[in-house]
């Protein structure tokens, strides 16, 4: 018997009216639909998490224009293997109309010259680029790229969308439709695949090809049991690499630095791309330790700038070194919990006007009406500070950062209690 291909591939949309999910970009009048209907696209990046469809999403976008296809992932590919597609495209060009679609998936994995080296055809309209990445293009992509290109931000699935997915894959899937099998319980399913519709249908056919799974309905003990037992063919496709970097964050959160330094070895074993790891140094250095600890932001950053200079094996040591620090460090999200707090405010109040004195006036008009009129330089007070209102008068005392208990937020909350006398209630 002929082996099947993957769940999840046996499953792939071929039209948007099968794609699930991203109806901000894809659903009726959405933006990137229009442009597909209209024949009309741009290049683009497609950007989002693992398992959202945007390898999927290219080949729609290909299928529903009859666009000759070439496919590149930058793990394998080189500057060679882009000329080659690029002579490809011009032979095409030449015998016919179409514009070639050229997908590459990963694109933040393309260092400079490759990524120099697609300029030139995506700016003469060669072929229309379609770039795939998890990581914000905005630091990966090199800026002339980039501004040649259109910008998509993909979602997570919604659960209901997903549970969707697993429903249509047992109705549909002559393979699963045969084994009978069905749904009790659908938490497991969804809490270990992420949200990463790919997982979820690998995940499910690992499931369903358990003798239990045809004599019980599948509920979470038994998926738990399952992929407990079966966790490496599970991550075969390389779903285990988010698990990782989850399992490293959260030993450098818990300040465990053997255990963060454990899964830094797992990862540098893997293979991984040293600025991500870097780069998931520098969010953690401020999100989690903060005015804690303000040189963990500075050591990361240096990590950061280091680290795209110098590659394996070398940066291996300067990750160690950031990695067991800022596990070792105090922490603190109380800067994380801040902004949280006033984006939320931000959303519940709406545009509150600027107080009149802390307004530029720039023209005698907005002196005559008031603008800055009584407002106090702080440096030319006694300890450069004098009490004065700073927000919108509708939310005055709002207090939004809330410093945790260590040494070095501790003095930042004796100061505030000193300077604002009762104010913030610190």
């Amino acid at each position: 018997m002929a082996t099947l291909p993957p769940l999840a591939e046996r499953l792939r949309p071929r039209s948007l009216d099968d794609y699930i999910g991203q109806d901000h970009l894809v659903g009726p009048n959405a933006v990137l639909r229009s442009a597909i209907e209209n024949d009309n696209i741009p290049s683009m990046i497609l950007w989002g998490p693992p398992g959202v469809g945007k390898t999927t999403l290219a080949h729609i976008i290909a299928e529903t224009l009859k666009r000759p296809f070439f496919n590149l992932s930058a793990i394998n590919a080189g500057v060679k293997d882009i000329r080659d597609v690029i002579e490809k495209a011009k032979a095409i060009r030449i015998a016919q109309t179409e514009q070639p679609i050229l997908f590459i998936d990963e694109i933040h994995r393309f260092s400079k010259s490759q990524q120099d080296s697609l300029l030139g055809a995506v700016e003469s309209g060669l072929v229309t680029l379609i770039g795939a990445t998890t990581e914000n293009p905005s630091f990966e992509v090199i800026s002339a790229l980039l501004s040649r290109c259109q910008v998509y931000i993909l979602k997570h699935i919604e659960e209901r969308d997903l549970i969707h997915l697993l429903n249509t894959a047992i109705e549909k899937d002559e393979s699963l439709r045969n084994k009978k099998i069905a749904i009790k319980e659908y938490d497991a399913l969804l809490r270990i695949s992420g949200g990463d519709a790919r997982k979820l249908l690998n995940l499910l056919e690992l499931v369903s090809n358990a003798d239990d799974a045809r004599a019980y309905p599948i509920d979470n003990a038994l998926v738990l049991k399952l992929v407990q037992q079966n966790l490496a063919f599970y991550d075969k496709s390389g779903e285990q690499h988010y698990d990782i970097i989850s399992a490293f964050i959260k030993s450098i959160r818990g300040s465990d630095p053997n255990a963060a330094v454990y899964w830094l070895a797992r990862m540098i074993e893997g293979g991984e791309d040293p600025k991500f790891i870097a780069r998931r140094l520098l969010i953690l250095a401020s999100e989690d330790i903060g005015n804690a600890n303000p040189n963990a932001l500075l050591l990361a950053n240096n990590c950061f700038q280091a680290v795209s200079v110098i590659g394996w094996p070398e940066s291996r040591i300067i990750l160690s070194q950031t990695v067991t620090y800022l596990a070792s460090c105090e922490k603190s999200n109380a800067s994380y919990e801040a902004i949280n707090k006033a984006q939320a405010l931000v959303r519940q109040t709406g545009d509150l006007p600027v107080p009149l004195h802390l307004r530029n006036a720039p023209t005698k008009l907005m002196k005559n009406i008031g603008y800055g009129k009584d407002y106090q330089y702080s440096h030319a007070y006694e300890g450069n500070f004098v009490v004065q209102e700073f927000m919108p008068e509708k939310i005055a005392n709002t207090k939004l950062y809330e410093p945790s208990t260590n040494p070095s937020e501790n003095k930042l909350r004796e100061k505030l209690k000193k300077n604002w006398k009762g104010k913030y209630n610190y």
